[in-house]
Protein backbone atom coordinates (compact mmCIF):
# COMPACT_ATOMS: atom_id res chain seq x y z
CA UNK A 1 0.00 0.00 0.00
CA UNK A 2 3.12 2.01 -0.12
CA UNK A 3 4.09 1.77 -3.49
CA UNK A 4 2.57 4.49 -4.52
CA UNK A 5 4.56 7.26 -1.99
CA UNK A 6 8.02 5.60 -2.93
CA UNK A 7 7.13 5.77 -7.07
CA UNK A 8 6.18 8.91 -6.23
CA UNK A 9 8.56 10.21 -4.42
CA UNK A 10 11.50 8.90 -5.60
CA UNK A 11 10.84 7.91 -8.63
CA UNK A 12 12.63 4.18 -9.33
CA UNK A 13 12.82 1.46 -12.11
CA UNK A 14 9.29 -0.03 -11.05
CA UNK A 15 9.24 -3.78 -11.70
CA UNK A 16 6.50 -6.78 -10.55
CA UNK A 17 5.85 -10.18 -11.05
CA UNK A 18 3.73 -10.66 -14.31
CA UNK A 19 1.35 -13.24 -12.51
CA UNK A 20 0.70 -10.72 -9.66
CA UNK A 21 -0.66 -8.40 -11.95
CA UNK A 22 -3.71 -9.35 -10.99
CA UNK A 23 -3.20 -8.48 -7.54
CA UNK A 24 -3.14 -4.91 -8.53
CA UNK A 25 -5.75 -4.91 -11.29
CA UNK A 26 -8.10 -5.75 -8.25
CA UNK A 27 -6.58 -4.36 -5.18
CA UNK A 28 -9.61 -2.34 -4.40
CA UNK A 29 -11.39 -5.47 -4.72
CA UNK A 30 -8.77 -6.86 -1.75
CA UNK A 31 -8.78 -3.64 0.44
CA UNK A 32 -13.13 -4.40 0.69
CA UNK A 33 -12.15 -7.98 1.79
CA UNK A 34 -10.64 -6.95 4.63
CA UNK A 35 -12.15 -3.54 5.00
CA UNK A 36 -9.25 -1.11 4.61
CA UNK A 37 -9.02 1.94 2.28
CA UNK A 38 -6.32 3.01 -0.17
CA UNK A 39 -5.28 4.29 -3.59
CA UNK A 40 -4.96 1.84 -6.32
CA UNK A 41 -1.01 1.21 -6.64
CA UNK A 42 0.46 2.39 -10.14
CA UNK A 43 0.53 -0.22 -12.60
CA UNK A 44 3.70 -0.98 -14.93
CA UNK A 45 4.83 -3.13 -17.84
CA UNK A 46 8.13 -4.20 -16.34
CA UNK A 47 8.10 -7.32 -14.91
CA UNK A 48 10.59 -9.60 -12.30
CA UNK A 49 11.66 -12.82 -14.21
CA UNK A 50 14.23 -14.98 -13.04
CA UNK A 51 16.58 -13.65 -16.00
CA UNK A 52 16.10 -10.11 -14.76
CA UNK A 53 19.52 -9.25 -13.69
CA UNK A 54 19.40 -6.38 -11.23
CA UNK A 55 21.70 -5.64 -8.11
CA UNK A 56 21.62 -3.77 -4.97
CA UNK A 57 24.73 -1.61 -4.79
CA UNK A 58 27.40 -4.24 -5.42
CA UNK A 59 24.86 -7.00 -4.74
CA UNK A 60 23.59 -8.75 -7.77
CA UNK A 61 20.09 -10.28 -6.73
CA UNK A 62 19.06 -13.74 -8.03
CA UNK A 63 15.52 -13.96 -8.80
CA UNK A 64 14.26 -17.16 -7.69
CA UNK A 65 10.58 -17.88 -8.74
CA UNK A 66 9.00 -19.32 -5.95
CA UNK A 67 4.94 -19.42 -6.39
CA UNK A 68 2.01 -20.62 -4.18
CA UNK A 69 1.65 -17.40 -1.76
CA UNK A 70 0.80 -15.51 -4.96
CA UNK A 71 0.57 -17.06 -8.41
CA UNK A 72 3.86 -14.82 -8.92
CA UNK A 73 6.20 -15.02 -5.95
CA UNK A 74 9.62 -14.47 -6.12
CA UNK A 75 12.46 -14.66 -3.39
CA UNK A 76 15.81 -12.52 -3.81
CA UNK A 77 18.81 -14.49 -3.60
CA UNK A 78 22.36 -12.58 -3.06
CA UNK A 79 24.50 -15.86 -3.48
CA UNK A 80 27.76 -14.39 -2.15
CA UNK A 81 26.76 -12.82 1.11
CA UNK A 82 24.77 -16.14 1.55
CA UNK A 83 21.15 -14.82 2.03
CA UNK A 84 17.91 -14.95 0.93
CA UNK A 85 14.70 -12.51 1.09
CA UNK A 86 11.54 -15.31 1.60
CA UNK A 87 9.34 -12.76 2.02
CA UNK A 88 5.76 -14.57 2.69
CA UNK A 89 7.48 -18.18 1.11
CA UNK A 90 9.29 -19.33 4.36
CA UNK A 91 9.51 -18.55 7.87
CA UNK A 92 11.01 -19.59 10.64
CA UNK A 93 9.71 -23.08 11.22
CA UNK A 94 6.57 -22.31 8.95
CA UNK A 95 5.56 -21.23 5.75
CA UNK A 96 3.32 -18.52 3.88
CA UNK A 97 -0.42 -18.55 3.37
CA UNK A 98 -2.28 -19.81 0.49
CA UNK A 99 -5.62 -18.90 1.22
CA UNK A 100 -5.88 -15.19 0.11
CA UNK A 101 -5.74 -14.74 -4.42
CA UNK A 102 -3.52 -16.83 -6.38
CA UNK A 103 -2.22 -18.76 -3.38
CA UNK A 104 -2.01 -22.99 -3.91
CA UNK A 105 -0.39 -25.02 -0.86
CA UNK A 106 1.21 -27.49 -3.00
CA UNK A 107 2.48 -25.40 -5.27
CA UNK A 108 4.36 -23.36 -2.33
CA UNK A 109 5.84 -26.74 -1.22
CA UNK A 110 6.64 -27.07 -4.39
CA UNK A 111 8.81 -23.69 -4.87
CA UNK A 112 10.05 -24.53 -1.42
CA UNK A 113 11.57 -27.87 -2.38
CA UNK A 114 12.42 -26.91 -5.90
CA UNK A 115 14.27 -23.39 -5.24
CA UNK A 116 15.24 -23.03 -1.66
CA UNK A 117 15.92 -26.16 -0.35
CA UNK A 118 18.24 -26.71 -2.86
CA UNK A 119 20.26 -23.50 -1.58
CA UNK A 120 23.42 -24.21 1.04
CA UNK A 121 22.36 -25.02 4.54
CA UNK A 122 24.18 -22.08 6.04
CA UNK A 123 22.16 -19.41 3.67
CA UNK A 124 20.30 -16.82 5.79
CA UNK A 125 16.73 -16.72 5.19
CA UNK A 126 14.95 -13.49 5.95
CA UNK A 127 10.79 -13.74 5.48
CA UNK A 128 8.74 -11.16 5.05
CA UNK A 129 8.20 -10.71 9.13
CA UNK A 130 9.08 -12.40 12.18
CA UNK A 131 12.79 -13.74 12.78
CA UNK A 132 15.38 -15.24 10.13
CA UNK A 133 16.57 -18.29 10.29
CA UNK A 134 18.71 -20.88 7.98
CA UNK A 135 17.98 -23.20 5.43
CA UNK A 136 19.69 -25.77 7.19
CA UNK A 137 17.50 -25.30 10.42
CA UNK A 138 14.92 -25.09 8.30
CA UNK A 139 15.25 -28.09 6.49
CA UNK A 140 15.62 -29.53 10.08
CA UNK A 141 12.84 -28.11 11.91
CA UNK A 142 9.99 -26.89 10.22
CA UNK A 143 7.12 -29.26 10.40
CA UNK A 144 5.70 -28.02 6.96
CA UNK A 145 8.91 -29.24 5.01
CA UNK A 146 10.52 -31.93 6.93
CA UNK A 147 9.86 -34.41 4.81
CA UNK A 148 10.10 -33.38 1.79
Amino acid sequence: MGNNFVIDRYEPEYFIPENDLVLLEHFQRQCDSVNISADRPKLTNKFITEKLSLSVGKYPIKFLFTPGHTAGEYCLYFAAEKKCITGDVLFQNSIGRTDLWGGDYETLLSSIKDKLLTLPNDIEIYPGHGPGSTIGDEKQNNPFIKNL
